[in-house]
């Protein structure tokens, strides 16, 4: 008969993709998938799945170093999970990394949210393994005013119950949420850029600027165009090279500069590039400069159609260039969009024509 060694931790399999700690001590087994019970925040089944075992061999080790300084499990310390608390975890993970303030503000909203549902609901502190897809449903439903926000909100809810669920062996098949759809908005290209671009630059020239990168170059205005540096330039201004670190697709982007932009961008450079193109510091304006320029000059301008934004000029610049190439491919890359898909989503929000008249059927 094999004797159970006590107090020998090691890493065990929970399923394919997923690993815990396991050891005994007194003939109780006990399993643990992150590093909490010892003070450590380390929880491998939240890694890409390619490092996890790597991950779970340094639990492992973190769990063998405790027991021979003393430390000793009790029952009480067997994990339990809540289904309130599955958000703050995924939260506390996700909040460090280097994501947009803007989806973090989402992330801790929709948390917010999550708790008063639990709380009202008497669910916040029941185990995760009552977790039912259901109760997502019903919060979507609940809290989310309209069907635009219902698949934001399902968006950002899944992000923060998804991996948390699954590494606890936890899996809900939330594509059996089916929510209303959501009417396509419609993005109404500008017109008269021209006359718009020139009005621009005789109220402010940053922000005629940045709609030109915006237009010419489809660079994103908020943080792609308001963090640009003079070093993300070559050194005749020919060409702009952004790290992944820089877009939102956290891919790397390397575009031309039209000379409409070059001559702007040089008449400004002072000698250091380390610069900001904008500040002409070091250090670039806050992430809402660009919208509160815009939001004057709405109050300012007769030339502007109802619901045209900054990006109306991204939009537009879309348009000119799929009508120039044909090629959704080429404006993949120069919107620098992660996916073909999201290509094909964005074109058609696009007021783009897509017939001739001689394409339809005639008598």
């Amino acid at each position: 008969m094999r004797v159970k060694q006590e107090l020998e931790p090691r890493v065990t399999k929970k399923t394919q993709t997923e690993y815990l700690i396991s050891f005994w001590y007194e003939n109780k087994r006990y399993r643990f998938s992150n590093g909490k019970p010892i003070g450590l925040d380390l929880s491998p089944n939240t890694f890409h799945i390619a490092t996890r075992r790597e991950k779970a061999d340094m639990l492992c080790s973190a769990f063998t170093l405790a027991i021979r300084n003393g430390w000793r499990p009790s029952s009480l310390q067997e994990e339990i999970i809540t289904i309130g608390s599955i958000p703050k975890n995924t939260l506390k993970r996700k909040l460090p990394l280097d994501y947009s303030s803007s989806y973090k503000k989402d992330l801790i909203y929709t948390e917010s949210l999550w708790e008063i549902f639990t709380q009202s609901k008497k669910l916040n502190t029941k185990p995760i393994k009552e977790m039912k897809v259901d109760m997502v449903r019903d919060f979507i439903y609940e809290y989310a005013p309209s069907p635009a926000s219902m698949a934001n909100l399902k968006r950002n809810i899944s992000a923060l119950l998804k991996d948390e669920l699954e590494s606890n062996g936890v899996v809900l098949n939330f594509s059996r949420i089916k929510l209303p759809k959501a009417p396509q908005q419609l993005h109404k290209p500008i017109d008269e850029i021209s006359a718009l671009l020139s009005d621009i630059n005789s109220f402010n020239s940053n922000l005629y600027l940045c709609c030109l990168m915006t237009y010419t170059m489809l660079l994103r205005p908020h943080r792609e165009v308001r963090c640009l540096s003079f070093e993300d330039f070559n050194s005749d201004f020919t060409q702009v090279s952004l790290s992944g670190s820089q877009v939102k697709s956290k891919r790397n982007r390397i575009l031309p500069v039209p000379e409409i932009v070059r001559v702007e961008v040089f008449k400004r450079f002072t000698g250091n590039r380390k610069d900001n193109v904008f500040t002409l510091t070091e250090e670039p304006y806050n992430r809402d400069y660009f919208k509160t320029l815009w939001s004057r000059y709405k109050r300012h301008s007769s030339l502007l159609e109802r619901d045209q934004t900054l990006y109306s000029f991204r939009h537009t610049g879309a348009i000119k260039v799929f009508e120039k190439t044909g090629s959704l491919l080429k404006l993949q890359q120069v919107m620098g969009h992660s996916d073909m898909k999201v290509s094909l989503a964005y074109l058609r929000g696009l007021e783009l024509k897509q017939l001739d008249v001689k394409d339809l059927p005639a008598i």
